[in-house]
C-alpha cells in the first residue's frame, strides 16, 4: 500500500470513528452487520441508507454506497412485502433492491418436501424418514441437523416428508427452532419455538424485532422477525446466515398430492434459505456436500424428482447429535478471534452465483 493509500484510510477511520459517535448520540441507529463487510452511515439528504464498504481484495474497499430511491432503507417494515436495500461490497461495488425472505429457487435453499437447491446449483429431493433426524450440514465449526416429520399414505412406498426443526451448533452453543404443531392454517398464529443452550426464549410478535443472546450479544448470534409471526431471519456472524419461514400444508395441496393429513395437523413445516461463510473444503452433509470444491452432484438431471441419497451417511441418533457417519463438526473448533471489533481478521473470498440469493465465502 503506497503512502497516499494510508493517508487514505487513517482519514477514512478518523471520519468513521467521528461517524460512529455523532450517529450514536443523534440516534441513527449506527449498527455492525457482522455479515457483511460494511458499516452504516447516517442517511443522505434524500433519506437513503448508506454504507461504508471494507471488504479486503475488493474494488469496493473504502467505497460509500447509498440505498436506491426505490428501496432507501436495508430495513423497512413490512420487509417481505416492501423492497429493501442490499448492499453488495464484493467487486460487484452496488446496491440493489430485493425483499428480505428465503428464495425457495435460490442457492441453499430447502423447501417443501423437502427440495434442495445446493450450492452448485442442482435442485434435487432428499426424503430422509419421517420421525428422524438428519445433518443438512457438518463442517468443522458448524454443524446443522433437520428433523422430518411425514405422513405415509396407504399403498405408498415411501412416507412424504417435511423439514419440522433445525438445529445450529456452533462454538460452545446450541440453538434450535421448531415449527410447533397445529390445527389450523392461521399466519397471525405464533408456530415457532426457539431455546439457546437448552433454554426456551420467545421474541416479541413484531416486525424488525430483534433478539440477541443475554449476556453474549450480536457478535455471538442475532434473530430478527421478518414479519409480525412465523419468519425470522438468524444470523451468526462469519459462519452462517438463514431465512426461515413457517409453511402449513394447504387443503388443495392435501389433495393434489393425495397427502392424506389427519384432520388435526396441518404439518406446519420450515422453508429456508442458507447463506454460508467460510466453510472448509471438506464440508459434508446433505447440502453441505454441494458446497465442496468440484463436487460432483450424483442426482439425474432433466427428471421430474432428482433423488439425493445419503440418509445412513447423514443419519443422526437425535436433533442435538453430531454423529452421522461423514460428520466433521468437532466441540473443540472455535472461532473466537475471526471477528476482532467488527472487522474480520482472515482472508475471505465470496461468490455469488445468478440472481438467486445465494452466496458462498470460504477462507
Amino acid at each position: 500500500m503506497g503512502f497516499g493509500a494510508v493517508i487514505w484510510v487513517a482519514i477514512v477511520a478518523i471520519y468513521l470513528g467521528s461517524v460512529m459517535m455523532v450517529s450514536a448520540a443523534a440516534g441513527y441507529g449506527y449498527g455492525y452487520d457482522a455479515m457483511q463487510d460494511y458499516k452504516m452511515l447516517p442517511t443522505n439528504q434524500k433519506g437513503q441508507q448508506r454504507a461504508l464498504c471494507y471488504a479486503k481484495n475488493s474494488r469496493c474497499l473504502l467505497k460509500i454506497l447509498s440505498c436506491p430511491i426505490e428501496c432507501p432503507h436495508r430495513k423497512p417494515r413490512k420487509a417481505r412485502k416492501v423492497k429493501a436495500c442490499m448492499i453488495d461490497c464484493s467487486n460487484k461495488c452496488e446496491t440493489t433492491c430485493k425483499f428480505r425472505k428465503r428464495n425457495c429457487k435460490g442457492y441453499g435453499a430447502v423447501c417443501y418436501d423437502p427440495r434442495f437447491v445446493g450450492g452448485d446449483g442442482v435442485m434435487f429431493y432428499f426424503h430422509g424418514a419421517k420421525d428422524k433426524d438428519f445433518a443438512l450440514l457438518s463442517d468443522h465449526h458448524l454443524h446443522i441437523n433437520a428433523h422430518f416429520i411425514g405422513t405415509k399414505p396407504e399403498g405408498r412406498e415411501r412416507p412424504y416428508t417435511w423439514v419440522q426443526a433445525l438445529a445450529l451448533k456452533f462454538k460452545s452453543h446450541t440453538f434450535t427452532i421448531t415449527a410447533k404443531r397445529s390445527s389450523k392454517r392461521d399466519e397471525n398464529l405464533e408456530h415457532l419455538i426457539f431455546t439457546f443452550d437448552g433454554e426456551a426464549f420467545t421474541i416479541p410478535e413484531e416486525d424488525l424485532v430483534t433478539w440477541t443472546p443475554p449476556a453474549l450479544g450480536p457478535t455471538t448470534m442475532t434473530i430478527e422477525r421478518i414479519e409480525e409471526t412465523n419468519s425470522v431471519n438468524i444470523i451468526v456472524p462469519g459462519i452462517v446466515e438463514v431465512f426461515v419461514s413457517v409453511a402449513p400444508i394447504l387443503e388443495k395441496e392435501n389433495l393434489m398430492h393425495n397427502y392424506q393429513l389427519p384432520s388435526d395437523d396441518v404439518f406446519a413445516h420450515l422453508e429456508m434459505q442458507f447463506k454460508f461463510f467460510n466453510l472448509s473444503s471438506e464440508v459434508e452433509g446433505v447440502l453441505g456436500q454441494t458446497y465442496r470444491p468440484g463436487f460432483n452432484n450424483p442426482v439425474k438431471r432433466g427428471v421430474p424428482m432428482p433423488i439425493m441419497g445419503g440418509e445412513d451417511k447423514y443419519a443422526t441418533s437425535s436433533l442435538l447429535s453430531t454423529d452421522c457417519k461423514y460428520c466433521k463438526y468437532s466441540s473443540m473448533s472455535s472461532y473466537e478471534g475471526l471477528i476482532v471489533n467488527g472487522m474480520d481478521t482472515f482472508k475471505v473470498e465470496c461468490s455469488s452465483k445468478s440472481g438467486n440469493g445465494g452466496m458462498v465465502c470460504r477462507r
